[in-house]
């Protein structure tokens, strides 16, 4: 489970940005840098891949580029295209593009042979060779169905995203792509977000953790035995540079297969509260966000502004952020986080001014830029730099 956070580093942070006025968010260095050495440590060698889109600020990308993540898994293609223009290389768009303009200036402009873009249809193909007509061929890779299919197939567990599952369709969709002129076939991914997504360990829930580690150990195996054999297949057509699987959540799972290649990781670098229901790992909680406390509507509550910063997903509690610090605070259940105000409870709240401040940990990692146009960024007790996200860049890519 994820270290908890502690008075110490409660005083810690209120000492290093004392002259700051809430809300603001940092990003603790120390941690950063030790999550990022446990990610490379559990990958046991493999190339780890940054997920872009769990950082989103190009400064902590650099960060974590530097002491030995390779290339970068982007949401979009047109943040890859922004991306390419400062200077990454290796860029790998996680997710089938329609955008028709930024296909354009991919293969009529000058990093073709940084990006990579992913299908699992036909369809992309004619989209993507009409939209890039008269310039150099697209690089593409293929996304290949993850999830679980137990009872026959009867049942689907995991994220519905590739139409592509057995080898013998990614092959012929390798086939499709070796016999056009517009596309050339560059790789291959397939991430299994009920394994690397999904804690196995929901606080309170023994029984649940149960199931879903006997879930994620049949899965895995079942993935793993695919996965070769998708990747053989697919081999055969023609040769791969990259084949990438896994997530934060099943690093040292899907490093250990031969097929894979790479895998990609991100949003334990920030250690968010989501990771607390983990067991393959405890990240640090590196990025928080400190919100005032603007009044006091009962002796037992304090207000603070703002906060409603829920996280992407199925809604539920889960999904909001959670206060940390002082410790001893929930949400309350009938108001939770919300756009104007967030109500904490308990006994902490008791002790709360006006004026103070309230530490919280955002369920997910790279939304919380999406709030911030900057992120301050703290080692020991002292603030060292204040960095821009995308959004303060003048960026928002979806």
């Amino acid at each position: 489970m994820t270290t908890q956070l502690t008075d110490a580093d409660r005083a810690r942070l209120d000492a290093a940005t004392a002259a700051l006025d809430p809300p603001f968010a940092v990003v603790d260095l120390d941690a950063f840098d030790a999550n990022a050495a446990d990610v490379l440590r559990r990958a046991a060698g493999k190339p780890v891949r940054l997920a872009s889109k769990s950082l989103r600020c190009r400064s902590l990308q650099d960060r974590a580029i530097a002491v030995g993540f390779r290339g970068q898994l982007c949401f979009t293609l047109p943040e890859a295209l922004w991306l390419a223009g400062h200077g990454a290389q290796d860029l790998v768009v996680a997710y089938p593009t329609a955008d028709r303009a930024a296909l354009r200036a991919l293969s009529h402009g000058p990093h073709t042979d940084t990006i990579t873009v992913m299908v699992d249809d036909v369809a992309q193909l004619d989209l993507i060779e009409a939209a890039a007509r008269g310039g150099a061929p697209v690089r593409a890779a293929i996304d290949v169905d993850a999830s679980w299919w137990p009872l026959n197939g009867r049942v689907r567990i995991g994220a519905k995203r590739s139409p592509v599952r057995t080898p013998g369709a990614a092959a012929a969709l390798a086939r499709e792509i070796d016999g056009r002129r517009g596309v050339a076939l560059a790789g291959l991914m397939s991430y299994e977000a009920h394994i690397a997504g999904l804690g196995d360990r929901p606080p309170g829930r023994p029984l649940l953790g149960t199931a879903i580690r006997a879930m994620q150990r049949a899965s895995a195996r079942e993935l793993a035995t695919r996965r070769a054999a998708v990747v053989a297949a697919v081999r055969a057509v023609a040769p791969l540079e990259f084949v990438n699987g896994g997530g934060s959540g099943s690093v040292e799972r899907t490093a250990a297969e031969a097929a894979v290649t790479e895998v990609t990781a991100g949003s334990a670098l920030y250690g968010p509260a989501l990771f607390d229901g983990y067991r393959a790992f405890t990240p640090r909680p590196a990025a928080l966000f400190a919100l005032p406390v603007v009044r006091r509507p009962s002796p037992s509550v304090a207000t603070v502004l703002g906060g409603g910063y829920h996280a992407s997903g199925a809604a539920g509690a889960d999904r909001l952020p959670r206060p940390v610090l002082p410790r001893g605070l929930r949400l309350d259940r009938v108001e939770g986080a919300g756009e104007v105000q967030t109500p904490v409870l308990g006994e902490a709240a008791a002790r709360l001014a006006v004026g103070d401040r309230v530490w919280f940990r955002h369920a997910k990692a790279g939304e919380l830029c999406e709030r911030f146009s900057e992120l301050h960024l703290v080692s020991a007790a002292e603030i060292v730099a204040a960095v821009p996200t995308y959004r303060g860049e003048g960026e928002a890519f979806l």
